[in-house]
This record gives C-alpha cells, sequence and structure tokens, in this order.
C-alpha cells in the first residue's frame, strides 16, 4: 500500500490500519484526494492566471481591488462588495465552498469573469505550463513583523519573542528565503508577473494596471480608480473590525491581530532593532539564490543592495 510522503508517524498509521473497515476508510480518503487533485487540475486547466505569495505580502489587499473591479464590470451592487464577497470574484485554488472555486461566479449576464485562483502554494503537477503566474513579493522585513502578529495574535500558533521567530523555520525567515528560492526557479519558462506591495502602494493605478493588462482584461480607467478607492486601507480596516473574514476567528478588538495591521511600507522600523534589521539582511544576502535576488529587484525591492 502507498503512503504519501512527509507523514510523521508511519508506523502508527500501520498499526490503526490493520481492521479491514480501516484499510477501507483510508482507501477511500486516499480516493477522495485523487478526486479532488483532478478537479483542481481540470479548473486549472481553464483559469486565465495563478496568483500567488507568500502570506502577509499585501495579497487581500490586490484581491479585494481585483474583486472590486471585476465586480463593476459585471454585475451591479458591486459598492457593497465585503471581505466576504471577494471570494466570489477572486477565489482560492481549493474547492472549500465558501472560499474556494466553488464560491466563484464565473458566469453572470454581463459576461465570463476572468478566473484568477490564488494560493500560496500549490502542487506544479496541477499547473498548465501556459498558465499565467501573478507572483506578488513585499520587503522580507515588513513581511516578518506582520508575520509575527499574524501568528502570535491573530491565529495564537506561536508564543515566542520577534527575535525567536526570525529565526523560527517553521514560520520566520527561514522559510520565507525558501519560498522566494523555490519559486524563484518554478517561474521560469512559463509566463509571469511580479508585483511588489511597495510598487502598488506608490502607484496602486499603474500597477493594478499592468497586471489587468498582463493577463488580458480590458481596463477601464473609472472602474479602476473606483475599485483602488474602495481598497483604501482604512476602508478595507473598517470591514475587517465590522464583519471578519471568512474561515478566521480572532479578536477584531485587538488592532495588533487583524489582517489589516497597519498597511506601512517600511513598517518593520518600529519594530525590529537595528541589529536585527542588519541581521535579517545579512541572512537574505546570503541565502537568497540569484534568480530569487533578481525577481526582488524586478520588483522594486533590492534586499540585496542593503546588504553588509
Amino acid at each position: 500500500m502507498y503512503f504519501p510522503t512527509g507523514l510523521r508517524n508511519r508506523q502508527k498509521i500501520l498499526h490503526r490500519l490493520t481492521r479491514p473497515q480501516e484499510i477501507a476508510r483510508y482507501g477511500w480518503r486516499q480516493l477522495g484526494k485523487v478526486g479532488e487533485q483532478i478537479s483542481l487540475k481540470n479548473y486549472a486547466s481553464l483559469a486565465d492566471a495563478l496568483l500567488v505569495s507568500f502570506p502577509k505580502s499585501g495579497r487581500t489587499w490586490l484581491r479585494y481591488v481585483l474583486a472590486h473591479y471585476f465586480a463593476s464590470g459585471f454585475e451591479k451592487g458591486s459598492a457593497a462588495l465585503n471581505l466576504h464577497d471577494m471570494f466570489a470574484f477572486i477565489p482560492n485554488f481549493d474547492l472549500d465552498p465558501v472560499r474556494g472555486i466553488p464560491a466563484f461566479r464565473s458566469q453572470v449576464p454581463a459576461g465570463k469573469i476572468p478566473m484568477v485562483l490564488v494560493s500560496h502554494e500549490v502542487n506544479w503537477l496541477l499547473l498548465p505550463k501556459q498558465l499565467p503566474v501573478i507572483f506578488m513579493v513585499r520587503d522580507p522585513r515588513d513581511v516578518l513583523v506582520s508575520a509575527y502578529f499574524h501568528t502570535t495574535r491573530h491565529k495564537s500558533s506561536f508564543s515566542g519573542s520577534l527575535d525567536s521567530f526570525i529565526d523560527d523555520r517553521q514560520r520566520g525567515l527561514p522559510l520565507i528565503i525558501s519560498y522566494l528560492n523555490r519559486w524563484s526557479r518554478k517561474l521560469q519558462g512559463r509566463p509571469y508577473h511580479v508585483l511588489s506591495y511597495e510598487r502598488m502602494s506608490a502607484d496602486p493605478v499603474s500597477e493594478v494596471s499592468a497586471l489587468l493588462d498582463f493577463i488580458g482584461c480590458e481596463i477601464n480607467h473609472q472602474r479602476l480608480m473606483a475599485a483602488i478607492e474602495a481598497g483604501q486601507f482604512e476602508r478595507m480596516r473598517k470591514m475587517e473590525v465590522v464583519e471578519g473574514l471568512p474561515g478566521h476567528e480572532y479578536d477584531r478588538k485587538d488592532d495588533e491581530s487583524l489582517r489589516m495591521r497597519k498597511g506601512q511600507v517600511g513598517g518593520f522600523r518600529s519594530y525590529l532593532s537595528s541589529a536585527q534589521i542588519s541581521r535579517i539582511e545579512a541572512i537574505c544576502n546570503c541565502d537568497l539564490s540569484p534568480s530569487a535576488k533578481a525577481l526582488m529587484i524586478e520588483a522594486g525591492v533590492d534586499m540585496a543592495s542593503r546588504c553588509p
């Protein structure tokens, strides 16, 4: 019998699978996973693009702006779009009924909505070689600070110090570097568009316009301006405080636990010491691959030039 790699305790699983009914249940679970993979591969073949980023890189903001833009072009009442509705226009690349592809309004009276699937990580075997990838990056120093508050206050899954979080291999800088190195390799040989949180913050009109052009979508300046206006940080923050996010349970009265926490470029300076900043930059300079550094520079985030 085949067991997927990565299982921590195979002996315990083998011990459980001694009875016929347990073997049958395991088989049905594996069959269900195969069915899910087949469905996702079929959806990927129909998609217009895949949007990916490391967590806490500003993807919720970009998703909301795109969702508002698509909604205003295909449906009336887009002004009422909220953080729950946006998944109907920019779904996750999974089969979750609320946030995934089943929630996607692919066809409406006004026409076909572009299918932009969203994920942090994917099985590359599911992706057609020609599927365009939108890759969003953010300064790793800001990502680290945002991720720290996300895990300690939003998810309450980490209780250590910020200093220990930086070195944590499961959540901190080593994971960010591994992610960037891996994706910079995988993007080679396929159509991709890279954008950064920093450039989008400085000039959202140009950045979103370039993204829309990349996926072959009509650019309507009036609709785009309205979508960017709707996606202003304070507006999204107020929506989150009132409505929350689907699939997340957390204290929305705690400012540091919010998904829309600060939204600042360079906000890490308020939380990281000069020694921590220097160490992060040195590690990035040492451990980021040449292709990952080139990808970051392409997005306007040149960590290498600041590293000692």
